[in-house]
């Protein structure tokens, strides 16, 4: 053989060598990340095809020891302390890789569509309250962001493209505004560590975040033909669960937040069902139990501004019914806040707030604040009154000094009239002259309004009706 090619031959053979021992990450890996505390986190990768690779963590001097799969693959549990850090992990199968400024804390997945992807920053001509304040102090080293770009795919996907960033201001400004007020609050109470791992797209539906099994479960969503992938775009279902769900799944996190709904104001019957749907198939991915899964009811809107005549209210109250489907759910509700000709309401201050007194409440036991607006009781009719009791007003009712405007009743006829209310102490009395004999009750259940009824807390109480009449 000629010396020259032989050289090159070696040098190709070494070169090859070299690449196959490097140890690869996946993207949800990487300096500034934050692992989940008290727990067996999972870390894997690739690395040189049958070849041991140890992990050592610096927080207990421990080595962990895997060996890589024929394709190179490898994945090992960690046992991570309670929060604190920087610390580094190390990883090495003869080549390697230093993973620094590690912290151990509260890791949070942040979905949805625009309400949840939008930035602090605000869209065009879109403001955020209080963004360039909020933006200006949120330098903060216990927090950490990473962004998952929007992607989409027929197959699942095992990595993204991002990457952990620090808690300033530049970040925080291109970074999900409600995931970034939730984050905030539970960090300022918590006083740990807290990653938010953001990934949402604008104008989804629902569908594409569930995965391909647990789509099938709803006979109503077709099934799209892969091999017409010039069809496959961001609004097929499991098409985003594939490539920005499923390359995290495994991660070890506390629980998820979810934003979404606008996309499928059409269909609220088929929305209760598939939003505890999407909790469930998150959790059965995971493998980690039943997680909390905490969501934003979507705020009111004028549908008409945009050609629709759909009334939003069905979708919030098959929203306000989901809670009920499966364990460790919970909903966020902001029908104060919504705004008639836009769709995206700029106070995600609000948003964020009250995902966090979920959280805090409902996950982490903190006490001596509320965490939910009024919830209905009971309905009791005296002849032409109507008495409502709530849940979660034990301070009582109040509607900051305005007239209750939203409330509704019908008789036998099903014609809905409005309703004189007044409140008593954590109770409604409604009354209308043109109905005698009332039967059902609806609040604020219009396609657009502005919510009147709080606990004292402050916290609203959601659109909600006592009937089952489809109109």
């Amino acid at each position: 053989m000629n010396p020259k090619l032989s050289g090159l031959l070696i040098l190709f053979l070494l070169i090859s060598l070299f690449v196959q021992a490097e140890i690869k990450l996946p993207s949800i890996f990487g300096d500034h990340m934050v692992l989940q505390q008290l727990t067996d986190a999972a870390i894997w990768g690739k690395a040189t095809a049958g070849k041991t690779v140890r992990v050592n963590t610096s927080w207990n001097k421990e080595s962990y020891l895997v060996q890589s799969d024929k394709q190179g693959n490898w994945k090992v549990k960690v046992k991570t302390p309670q929060a604190g850090g920087p610390y580094e992990i190390t990883i090495s199968d003869g080549s390697t890789l230093k993973l620094k400024d590690v912290l151990i804390g509260e890791v949070w997945i942040c979905s949805g569509q625009s309400n949840m992807a939008m930035p602090m920053k605000g869209y065009r001509n879109q403001p955020i309250i209080g963004s360039n304040e909020a933006i200006a102090t949120s330098a903060n080293p216990t927090i950490r962001l990473i962004t998952v770009e929007r992607d989409k795919s027929p197959e699942p996907k095992d990595d993204f493209t991002g990457e952990w960033k620090e808690c300033l201001p530049e970040n925080v400004a291109n970074f999900s505004a409600t995931a970034y007020f939730f984050g905030k609050m539970i960090q300022q109470v918590l006083g740990v560590p807290v990653g938010l791992i953001h990934s949402s797209w604008g104008g989804t539906n629902i569908e594409p975040w569930i995965s391909e099994e647990g789509i099938k479960k709803y006979d109503w969503v077709p099934v799209p033909d892969k091999k017409k992938e010039g069809e496959y775009y961001y609004k097929n279902p499991s098409a985003l669960f594939n490539a920005m769900i499923n390359p995290v799944v495994g991660y070890g996190l506390r629980g998820a937040i979810w934003y979404q709904g606008e996309a499928n104001c059409y269909e609220p019957e088929h929305y209760q069902k598939l939003m505890p749907g999407l909790a469930e198939d998150w959790r059965a991915k995971w493998g980690i139990g039943d997680f909390p899964f905490y969501y934003v009811q979507i705020a009111p809107f004028d549908y008409s501004t945009i050609g629709s005549h759909v009334n939003s209210a069905y979708l919030r109250d098959a929203q306000r019914k989901a809670v009920d489907a499966t364990v460790n759910f919970g909903m966020a509700c902001i029908l104060d806040v919504g705004e008639k000709t836009g769709i995206h309401p700029a106070n995600k201050k609000v948003a964020g707030d009250r995902l966090s007194y979920l959280a805090l409440a409902k996950t982490y036991g903190k006490s001596g604040f509320a965490w939910s607006g009024p919830i209905l009781k009971e309905m009791i009719v005296e002849g032409g009154l109507v008495k409502l009791t709530f849940d979660h007003a034990n301070n009582g009712l109040t509607s900051f000094g305005k007239e209750l405007e939203n409330f509704e009743v019908a008789g036998e006829n099903k014609q809905f009239v409005p309703a004189k209310a007044s409140i008593n102490g954590n109770g409604i009395t409604l009354f209308s002259p043109e109905v005698e004999n009332p039967v059902a009750v609806r609040y604020a259940f219009k396609d657009f309004v502005v919510g009147d009824l709080f606990n004292t807390e402050g916290l609203p109480a959601s659109s909600f009706r006592t009937d089952d009449w489809k109109k």
